[in-house]
């Protein structure tokens, strides 16, 4: 069977993948996205966008609020012993579902010229300035460029032997909608004994509730519901919120392995985006902004390496990596040491207390972890 050949591969069908599609297939490239899932599915995230992406999606011709997003601009904070404080956005941000922001990307990537094929990658090589990817129906690819955007962890992950896949991971994720009482303009963030949960309105009135904790906190109990009673219902606010809903979804969502550990923005000549680049910890409430603005930098400069004002692939790799980490890296770090704080409980009582003191440090924090609306050119 013959390769099938196109300009730029992306692997992946997540925001950064759909995102890069959009934008590479809107400048006249031909783009090929495999994509493991079928849209719309759900997936464990917490759906809180930063309104700093506004300007990009706009750019690629998607208008959230006309799909029904929701417009946020307070945030609350709760602590293990049930102090509250709140602030505006700096910035702002807007409440969506992975289910339907996803599918709306998909639609207008595929409205846009790009093929996206329902297929598993098994393995991915670079040989004589081309890439040679194998699905697992056996279809082979070719192509001139790779993006991989296929999230958090993969078997490529292991195939490509990336080193943040050596090391287990103590994090899991569960998220769920449900139905209850909730300012539509508030993104609120409540911590609990091993870890934080964080609840914001989407487009269907749900609110999406997602908490990541570590393995060591879960498994002493024997089920989430156990674990929800135990642990989360310590948290006044959280024991409120359950108490006073009903859930949308069946079972909860989950996810394991859920690593921070820090990633290359390029392996074996392949731009990664999104989480598959750097994941920043869910507490700073932007990881969706940040695969959004990956899919950006690698979409504009892989237009110039195409249109050959990038001289070279060393280059094109070069300014990506530089830009990933101008763009991300004090992010990260920001993130990091945030959730250090957290994981320690006197040093959370600490930072919380002067917050309580000083509220104008808060927004500070915030923006520590976002970025400025994003540049369209």
């Amino acid at each position: 069977m013959q390769p099938i050949a196109t300009e730029v591969l992306i692997i992946g069908g997540g925001l950064a993948g759909l995102c890069a599609a959009i934008h590479l297939s809107k400048a006249g490239f031909e783009v090929i996205l495999i994509e493991k899932n079928s849209y719309p599915k759900h997936k464990v995230c917490g759906e809180y966008v930063s309104n700093e992406v506004l300007p990009y999606l706009e750019f690629l011709g998607i208008d959230v609020f006309a799909e029904g997003a929701k417009r946020i601009s307070k945030f609350e904070l709760t602590t293990t012993n049930n102090k509250t404080i709140s602030a505006n956005l700096p910035l702002g941000g807007f409440g969506m579902s992975r289910y339907c922001l996803d599918a709306i990307l998909a639609e207008k990537a595929q409205e846009n010229g790009t093929r996206i094929v329902q297929d598993t990658v098994t393995d991915i090589q670079f040989e004589a300035h081309n890439f040679s990817v194998a699905t697992k129906t056996g279809n082979t690819y070719r192509s001139k460029i790779s993006i991989a955007a296929f999230g958090k962890r993969s078997n490529l992950d292991v195939t490509m032997n990336r080193e943040f896949i050596q090391k287990k991971s103590p994090y899991l994720g569960v998220k769920t909608h449900i139905k209850a009482e909730f300012p539509e303009d508030l993104v609120a963030l409540h911590n609990f004994k091993g870890g934080y949960c964080g609840l914001s309105k989407v487009e269907s009135n749900a609110i999406n509730l997602c908490y990541i904790t570590t393995f060591k906190a879960f498994k002493k109990h024997k089920d989430i519901e156990s674990f929800q009673e135990e642990v989360l219902f310590k948290n006044k606010a959280l024991k409120h919120i359950f108490e006073n809903s009903r859930p949308v979804f069946d079972v909860p969502l989950t996810i394991s392995q859920i690593s921070f550990e820090t990633k290359s923005p390029v392996e074996n000549h392949i731009l990664m985006c999104g989480d598959s680049a750097g994941m920043i910890h869910p507490l700073c409430g932007n990881g969706m902004g940040m695969a959004i603005r990956s899919a950006q930098l690698a979409s504009q400069l892989i237009i110039e390496y195409l249109e050959n004002r990038i001289p070279s692939r060393e280059a094109l790799e070069h300014q990506y990596t530089k830009q990933w980490n101008a763009n991300f890296s004090q992010r990260l770090s920001m993130g990091h040491a945030i959730a250090a704080i957290f994981r320690n409980d006197s040093l959370a009582a600490l930072l919380l207390g002067l917050l309580k003191l000083c509220p104008w440090m808060l927004p500070k924090i915030i923006k520590r972890t976002h970025g400025k609306p994003m540049q369209v050119t």
